[in-house]
């Protein structure tokens, strides 16, 4: 059994609620786009409280705003990543995603 189904994440995982701007392309390949928060972040992947319900292995691409008590300045954390698991029960309902890749940008920067 992969260590994904037994429920074993690599990393540790840090509380941190934060907000997120998500964008991915529907399988029409319509551009959608939600604003979230952050449930809990790992070095290498993370966890979006949202009710957006996407599908196992869909690409996005997401922006979280760091704050300056976090990385001294404020700084913008964007990312492409893919969903590896989602959760659609109850209020905490969201996705967790995997980091593919990632740039730090201040936040004027355009992404």
């Amino acid at each position: 059994m992969s260590m994904e189904r037994k429920g074993i994440r690599a990393g540790t995982r840090i509380p941190m609620e934060l907000p997120v701007s998500i964008r991915w392309k529907s399988p029409a390949g319509i551009e959608r786009r939600v604003e979230a928060k952050t449930g809990d972040i790992s070095g290498n992947g993370l966890f979006i409280l949202t009710p957006v319900r996407l599908r196992h292995d869909t690409e996005i691409q997401f922006t979280v705003l760091l704050p300056s008590e976090v990385t001294k300045v404020r700084t913008q954390l964007h990312c492409q990543g893919r969903v590896v698991r989602r959760r659609v029960r109850g209020a905490a309902a969201g996705i967790g995603v995997v980091i593919d890749d990632y740039q730090l940008l201040s936040p004027r920067q355009p992404v």
